[in-house]
């Protein structure tokens, strides 16, 4: 599996406001780290709605998705 992090990193620009400091926060805290399994969920992720996003990260919607609930977890970290 061969995932472009530079890729993955401009898609989480989002338009929304709140989402885009919850992912500024994450990619200076958590995203050099991730496992190529790891991206791979986060790209999948990354393909949500702005809105259906921010109700999963902020609780509340739950993610319906097993393999996306890491990278909601690390998301929603304060």
């Amino acid at each position: 599996m061969n995932i472009n992090r530079g890729r993955v990193r401009w898609q989480c620009r989002r338009a929304l406001l709140e989402l885009d400091l919850v992912f500024a926060r994450f990619l200076e805290r958590d995203f050099d780290r991730l496992t190529d399994g790891q991206l791979a969920d986060l790209e999948d992720l990354l393909r949500c709605e702005d809105h259906e996003l921010w109700a999963m990260v902020n609780g509340s919607s739950p993610c319906e998705v097993d393999r996306w609930k890491e990278m909601i977890g690390l998301l929603s970290q304060r």
